[in-house]
């Protein structure tokens, strides 16, 4: 019986050149690449989960196999030479055609079944997608849900996570999705604070600020309150939504927060109008190669669905006491109608009138 080696990559030429030229596998790729991504054969070592002399021995041996040098020697750490370069590009592409491989193979399943991993902010969990999530789960039990909530991007390509939600006007050119809503911004203040005449913009800006901190800077709220607040006025920073509301409860300042969020808190009043120059958009998101899988097609259309009748909430329009309760509980999901397969689902994200980003 003939064994395949798994791990073997074609640097195979014709056969009446294959012996004058040496192989590699994807093993020696990887350290290739790792030493080069980190110019550090300890820090290569942690990636790769290797000892140092392991990797060490690797490298020299691929060196020794292919006859030249791969990486410079220095005290700032090993540099690719030319020929480093090359492989380091290549082992690359080969780690992405393997990714993209084994996504479509796993993608491919129909059923609305398995793991489904969503990375997404603190207060859009805990306000909006958690009750989302439970309704998708009374329709679909056999789909199991990891939420990851952190505001640094998952790697999708790399399998990090399936879906993201993100509020951004950008979103990465390489992922698919759809814009659920315009996010509308405004500054909050505490209720007992302000319970009558709210100050003007201008005199607000001389007031105490809490605002975001650098893991959030791509926020628009970020760059406004930066440029037009006295330094020394920002007097607390926070990479999470829920932390500036906690924050601006407590007394420490006003600050800027989605309205969708900022409505719901009892101890929080809006003081000022909503900023149109601090807008972000509430997009859904997932590679292009898993996005007719069966469970993600499903719930992005589910989530769409339960989301889109709220949006006067999100963008501004509607009062506290207008907020979906519904949603909240899952009722309002329970009413939509049954999906008719992931085909149809990922038509439904493409229909005319939404945005959505595909392949380069």
């Amino acid at each position: 019986m003939r064994h395949h080696d798994s791990h073997r990559v074609a640097l195979e030429e014709p056969s009446f050149m294959s012996d004058s030229l040496p192989s590699l596998c994807w093993d020696d790729l990887r350290v290739i690449k790792a030493v080069g991504e980190s110019a550090s054969l300890a820090a290569a070592a942690a990636a790769l989960e290797l000892n140092h002399s392991t990797v060490s021995r690797r490298l020299a041996v691929v060196e020794r196999t292919l006859g030249t040098v791969l990486f410079d020697r220095r005290r700032s750490g090993y540099i690719p030479t030319d020929a480093g370069a090359d492989f380091i590009e290549l082992a690359t592409r080969v780690e992405n055609d393997i990714l993209s491989v084994v996504r479509r193979v796993s993608g491919h399943a129909q059923s609305h079944t398995g793991d489904l991993r969503i990375t997404t902010s603190d207060a859009l969990l805990l306000d909006f997608l958690t009750p989302v999530i439970a309704g998708f789960r009374t329709r679909h039990r056999g789909v199991r849900i990891e939420t990851i909530v952190g505001n640094r991007p998952l790697n999708l390509a790399r399998g990090e996570s399936d879906i993201a939600f993100r509020t951004t006007v950008a979103p990465p050119e390489n992922l698919f999705g759809r814009k659920l809503a315009t996010v509308a911004w405004a500054v909050y203040g505490r209720r007992i604070d302000y319970d009558r005449a709210f100050p003007m913009m201008d005199q607000l800006f001389l007031h105490q600020w809490v605002s975001y901190g650098k893991g959030l800077a791509g926020l628009k709220a970020f760059a406004f309150v930066n440029d037009r607040v006295p330094h020394n006025n920002i007097v607390y920073r926070s990479d999470s939504v829920a932390g500036i509301a906690s924050a601006i409860s407590a007394g420490i300042g006003i600050g800027f927060l989605p309205c969708m969020h900022g409505n719901l808190v009892d101890s929080l009043v809006r003081i000022g109008p909503i900023v149109p120059e601090v807008y972000d958009e509430l997009w859904v998101l997932t590679h292009p190669d898993i996005c007719k899988s069966g469970r993600i097609a499903a719930f992005i259309t589910y989530c769409a669905k339960a989301i889109t009748p709220h949006r006067d909430f999100i963008e501004g329009r509607a009062s506290r006491r207008d907020h979906p309760m519904g949603l909240r509980t899952g009722k309002a999901c329970d009413r939509m109608p049954a999906l008719k397969g992931a085909d149809s689902a990922c038509m439904q994200i493409t229909m005319k009138g939404n945005r959505f980003w595909g392949t380069q």
